[in-house]
């Protein structure tokens, strides 16, 4: 059974640090692209990282520079590094399975994902 599980959210102050994890089961996280979205309340999911297989990544504008996607093979386990949060980056952030090794197109649109985790909660506020 494929499934994902996110962890590692909660509240961090504003130009702190917080790093998520996404745990997979059922399969190998390195045969497939993977995506880190964040959805707020009231809004769209929203794309902010894909890794594809061979670790070509994308980032959305609005979290490059301050956010790092990384993997980790032998622990089947994916990460993503919160530098210098702000406010508007508080939301559930969900990490989802590509159909293939690489990143869809657009690989910010969570349709071209198949597999979620049930998310994790990330509040920026001091």
């Amino acid at each position: 059974q494929v499934q994902l599980v996110e962890s590692g959210g909660g509240l961090v102050q504003p130009g702190g640090s917080l790093r998520l994890s996404c745990s997979a089961s059922g399969f190998a996280l390195d045969d497939y692209a993977i995506g880190w979205f964040r959805q707020a309340p009231g809004k769209e999911r929203e794309g902010l990282s894909c890794m594809a297989v061979g670790s070509r990544s994308y980032y959305a504008d609005s979290v490059k520079g301050r956010f790092t996607f990384s993997r980790d093979n032998a622990k089947n386990t994916i990460y993503l590094q919160l530098n210098n949060p702000e406010p508007g980056d508080s939301g559930v952030y969900y990490c989802g399975r590509a159909f293939g090794t690489g990143c869809p197109a657009p690989w910010y649109s969570h349709r071209w994902y198949n597999s979620w985790g049930q998310g994790t909660q990330v509040t920026v506020s001091s």
